[in-house]
């Protein structure tokens, strides 16, 4: 049975338990272009330590099967090591979601953490505990588990993510008491705090029924009719302008429009309807910073 795609139970266990691969496929590459004293086994050794801590770890009691695993494509750019076990940088983290009856899979989330730093000793293992912060990676990486599981699970059911959140809500309050950046209000209004917060406030709602509307009822309907589909996922994106209204140029409209601005282009500048003049005029009022993009649709390119 495929969970996923019949509108995910939400069953989860309060502490996650090591065993066999559960929730993702996850791709890690570490780069250190900057760092000129940057020791390749270290970084080599903290790839392979991400990718297991994805893959080795379940985060729920959920049984996907191997073709429900989220995918993730996951780059870690360190800019500094201050010292031998100190590292600095940024994290990218990609989550595509397959649509039903194709092999097309849709760009849902693409982050940009850019308040990264850590410590790690090579060939340890990343240990995580969700109800106690440990240390700032694996809080990190546990952080963008729960946020990610909340996300994809949105996509599948109506305001389906809300345990996942509390879960990485958890982790952020754990974190509050650390000096690592990023877990905290007062710092920025595009960190770790505020996307969360941002996705729980209920001003947002709009934001997170339109992922369940625009994938579910929108992209994986495509094959039975596009011009309906077409038409979903303009009214949805429309309803997004009140709270742009409320909070423009927030982080959670921006990780998201970035992971789907080609994909919308592609998806409207061979409509010829009206619906490509109104879905134009949407996204230049919610994503102006793609504005130059967008204007393939209207031009047909």
């Amino acid at each position: 049975m495929n969970l996923r795609h019949i509108g995910i139970v939400l069953l989860l266990v309060g502490l996650s338990s090591v065993g066999t691969a559960q929730e993702f496929n996850c791709q890690v590459s570490v780069i250190a272009p900057q760092v000129a004293t940057a020791q390749p086994r270290v970084f080599q050794s903290l790839e392979l330590a991400i990718k297991e801590f994805y893959q080795n770890r379940r985060f729920t009691n959920l049984n996907f099967a191997t073709n429900e695993r989220i995918d993730l494509n996951i780059l870690l750019t360190i800019s500094n090591q201050p010292a031998p076990d100190r590292f600095e940088g940024t994290l990218q983290i990609i989550y595509v979601r397959p649509v039903f009856g194709t092999d097309y899979n849709s760009p849902v989330l693409d982050l940009v953490d850019n308040n990264i730093q850590f410590n790690f000793l090579e060939n340890t293992q990343i240990e995580f505990a969700p109800e106690r912060f440990l240390n700032n990676l694996s809080s990190l990486l546990g952080f963008y588990a729960y946020f990610i599981l909340g996300v994809d699970a949105d996509t599948y059911a109506p305001l389906g993510g809300t345990d996942f959140y509390n879960l990485a809500q958890q982790v952020v309050n754990n974190a509050q008491s650390t000096a690592e950046t990023g877990w905290k209000p007062f710092e920025d209004q595009n960190n770790r705090y505020w996307l969360l917060d941002n996705q729980l406030q209920a001003v947002f709602r709009p934001f997170r029924e339109m992922l369940y509307n625009y994938h579910r009822l929108g992209f994986d309907t495509m094959t039975e009719d596009v011009a309906a589909s077409r038409r979903t996922i303009a009214a949805q994106l429309d309803k997004l302008k009140p709270v742009w209204q409320v909070k423009p140029s927030n982080i959670n409209f921006q990780i998201f429009f970035n992971a789907k601005y080609n994909e919308l282009v592609e998806l409207y500048k061979q409509d010829g309807s009206q619906e490509k003049a109104k879905i134009f005029n949407t996204l230049q009022i919610l994503d102006p910073g793609h504005i130059n993009q967008y204007q393939g649709i209207m031009r047909g390119s």
